[in-house]
């Protein structure tokens, strides 16, 4: 067994090799005391298939209270080692595991370089020694032959905030060879409205349009039309997807269409079920044979992109869309599909030009980024949880919570874990819907709760009740007012174990902190130029701890609507205060540097 001892801990190669010669060596950590990497290479003297080896170690319990990856959803609870570990590949989550304390402090966090072949992760609590056995086992799943192969482990150990480490952990993949991320345009960081929950399949132009022009009045800046336009059925299947011509019932005419709604000012995005190939589509004859598997469920079967004729079709498809539509970007859906079924002998040869699938759909993605990129600079392409790891940054710029329906908590956690890894590339939520017999405080709720990520609506706008309009107009304008702590300001999410109840953003002159639990919220050090917080429940208060005198302030607080519930100045001191708020509210406050009056919430 190789070992190779670390200021960290001792990390052990377990499993056989077969015929490679495996070596473990500490690599330069430039400086990082308490961040480690480790060097595994793997060597043979002819190509052969790779065996499935594990980099095992373990770690002290200590002053742990969580864990984290990108794909946990809800279950932030420790795990014993018995249990199942988390997998990733270039198209399903990412190659990190964090584990946390109770005041949101990194304990250990560990990432792998290899962010495109399937892995392995598991950090589990091993109850005879009460520490973690960790690993990252490596060929997950059967791999092509190799001659070589080399991988590095990330160990993050420092005493620092949990999302400190991860944050450093995305600028590391984002520093490899390979995975620079994809530039973001500035209109991946507007609001966008979508129809999916809108309208689902029953797509008309004119009624998109229709809410298209509200939408733009709100602030909008795009419009991503979902599944419905390539099709008459509204079965919500995939049988006939493949051909992605647009539907002569549902938008005869596209290029029309398109120009109209670029006449309102917005962006036009378009959505394709990338891999699928329909039983009821015309590329099922010419493709039914080079597929990587058929599924009954959606009625379609998946492409194999190992087929150079495969990903040519594909990428042609969006360059002659983008051309002849004038199309702004892409919604490609389903790209995590691509994989070959446990249980199923791998094909190879028989026109193949690689026997690798990740490799063949890196080929596939940088392919049409590449070549939409060469046609239009800025060109939109959005990525749906969990595709959202450190490899999809460099073909896509918009990352968008996974379907979540009328579900604000689970927006709200998804948004966060895209948020922590995901560096400049712009988080979205999921789109926004709710029932138009909510109160306006509940439905405004929906977008509290993904204040920290660029929004997505999905409502019939010109149905709203007039009190949901206004307030989806004023959060809307306090979002773009204060886009730029939102967005751009220091992120702290904390207690990711509760669901992230309270969620800070900082830049020098402004602070934003919504608070999701009636808890008390923190005001630590010396007040910028503007703190807002934002009440995220629907109690009518909320309680602020000052850790030193502010001296005078002056407050301003407006309900969800974003009338003006009360405005004064106050002289507080260090301390304890429980302030009314109206729910699903925001109070804004401003330290008195000489004479002024309060500033506005929102911009004119």
């Amino acid at each position: 067994m190789k070992t190779l001892i670390t200021d960290c801990c001792e990390i052990r190669l377990e499993g056989q090799t077969g015929s490679f010669e495996a070596s473990l060596c500490a690599v330069n950590n430039n400086g990082e005391n308490g961040v480690h990497y480790v060097r595994l290479d793997l060597q043979a003297l002819a190509p052969a298939a790779p065996p499935r080896f594990s980099l095992s170690w373990s770690y002290a319990a200590v002053d742990v209270q969580g864990l984290w990856h990108p794909a946990v959803e809800r279950s932030r609870g420790l795990i014993p080692d018995w249990w199942q570990g988390f997998s990733s590949r270039a198209t399903s989550a990412a190659p990190v595991v964090g584990l946390y304390g109770n005041r949101a402090n990194n304990v250990l966090t560990f990432a792998c370089s290899d962010v495109l072949q399937p892995l392995e992760l598991h950090a589990g609590l091993h109850e005879e020694t009460a520490s973690f056995h960790c690993s990252v086992t490596f060929f997950a799943e059967p791999s092509p032959p190799v001659a070589h192969y080399t991988a590095i482990l990330r160990l993050d150990s420092r005493s620092i905030p949990y999302y400190e480490a991860l944050e450093g952990m995305g600028d590391w993949w984002a520093g490899l060879a390979g995975c620079e991320p994809s530039p973001v345009p500035e209109a991946a960081r507007e609001p966008m409205y979508s129809t999916w929950y809108s309208f689902h399949q029953q797509l008309e132009p004119e009624a998109v349009e229709a809410e298209c022009r509200l939408a733009a009045e709100l602030g909008c800046k795009a419009v991503i039309v979902d599944d419905g336009w390539q099709t008459s059925d509204e079965a919500r299947g995939y049988a006939y997807c493949g051909d992605w011509r647009n539907s002569p019932d549902k938008i005869p005419d596209m290029k029309a269409h398109v120009a109209r709604v670029h006449g309102l000012g917005m962006k036009y995005l378009l959505w394709y079920a990338v891999p699928f190939i329909g039983k009821h589509s015309e590329a099922w004859q010419r493709f039914e044979d080079k597929l990587l598997y058929y599924s009954g469920e959606f009625g379609a079967g998946v492409a194999d992109p190992r087929f150079s004729e495969v990903r040519e079709y594909l990428t042609a498809l969006y360059e002659r869309a983008l051309l002849d539509w004038d199309l702004d970007g892409f919604k490609l859906d389903f790209v995590d599909s691509f994989y070959i079924p446990r249980g199923t002998s791998a094909l190879n040869g028989g026109g193949r030009d690689t026997d690798s699938v990740p490799e063949a759909v890196d080929l596939l993605l940088s392919g049409i980024i590449s070549r939409l990129r060469r046609l239009k600079p800025d060109i939109l392409i959005e990525f749906r949880q969990n595709y959202t790891g450190p490899l999809m940054r460099k073909y896509g710029n918009m990352f968008r919570a996974g379907d979540c329906p009328n579900d604000a908590l689970q927006n709200r956690i998804k948004t966060m874990d895209i948020r922590l890894i995901c560096g400049a590339t712009a988080a979205h939520s999921d789109m926004l819907m709710w029932n138009p017999g909510e109160t306006a405080a509940n439905a405004a709720l929906q977008f509290i709760n993904v204040l920290f990520s660029v929004p997505q609506v999905s409502v019939r706008l010109g149905n709203l009740p007039q009190a949901h309009f206004t307030m989806l107009s004023f959060w809307l304008s306090f979002w773009r007012e204060h886009r730029d702590v939102l967005l751009d300001g220091r992120l702290e999410p904390h207690h990711p174990e509760l669901l992230y109840p309270l969620v800070i953003a900082r830049t020098p002159q402004k602070w934003v902190l919504a608070a999701y639990q009636d808890a008390v919220v923190p005001l630590t050090g010396d007040l910028p130029e503007l703190v807002l917080i934002v009440n995220g429940t629907l109690l009518t208060r909320l309680v602020l701890e000052l850790d030193r005198d502010p001296g005078e302030l002056e407050l301003r607080i407006c309900d969800c609507q974003g009338a003006v519930s009360a405005e004064y100045t106050a002289a507080w001191r260090s301390g304890v205060y429980a302030l009314d708020v109206p729910p699903a509210g925001v109070i804004a406050i401003r330290p008195v540097r000489g004479s002024g009056v309060p500033g506005e919430i929102v911009g004119e």
